[in-house]
């Protein structure tokens, strides 16, 4: 497989357990999401995002909800092209006054990708209102701004993860302990 590195212990557990495999390759469409039922979504990365996901209203839909629930968004590269077009029930956009780190143009030049994106995916958040705090190119940088986690690039997969289940963490130890009380 392209992209799965099998030393990787994380990568090798995961395909080593049929289970998870078999979730994977029989997936929920958007439209039979019901976002009551969760506390996050998480969008990745990869250059086709810019395409599927920036006015994809049921992946919108479902991430707006979530949000609003009191939910985490999460977003690692050009995965944070499924935030561009969000807007929340206020009107305003999920992204508009928040800290985020994606893919930056620099990025995207030094891939030789500029004129073949759709657009460019840290002018398009900036234009939204976002403030893009980045590292270095190809460095990791996670930024958490609220419920809303966002990585770089690759490098920065990981962190993002970790930051979003430390969010879900603190929210479930929040309402367990409503329910106890």
């Amino acid at each position: 497989m392209i992209g799965v590195d099998l030393n990787d212990p994380l990568n090798k557990a995961f395909l080593d357990n049929p289970e998870k495999v078999a979730q994977v390759e029989n997936t929920l469409r958007p439209e039979q999401i019901n976002p009551a039922e969760y506390n996050a979504i998480f969008y990745a990365g990869g250059h086709g995002t810019m395409w599927d996901f920036a006015d994809n209203a049921e992946l919108a839909r479902i991430a707006t909800a979530i949000y609003e629930q009191g939910g985490v968004v999460g977003a690692v590269c050009h995965g944070l092209a499924g935030l561009v077009n969000i807007k929340l029930s206020n009107g305003q956009y999920l992204v508009a006054d928040r800290i985020v780190s994606s893919f930056t143009n620099e990025e995207e030049a030094a891939v030789g990708l500029t004129e073949v994106v759709p657009f460019l995916l840290e002018s398009k958040l900036i234009e939204r209102g976002a403030t893009v705090e980045k590292a270095p190119n190809f460095q990791a940088k996670v930024v958490v701004s609220d419920r809303l986690v966002t990585g770089q690039n690759p490098a920065s997969a990981m962190g993002v993860a970790q930051r979003m289940v430390e969010l879900l963490a603190q929210s479930t130890s929040v309402v367990s302990s409503t329910v106890s009380a």
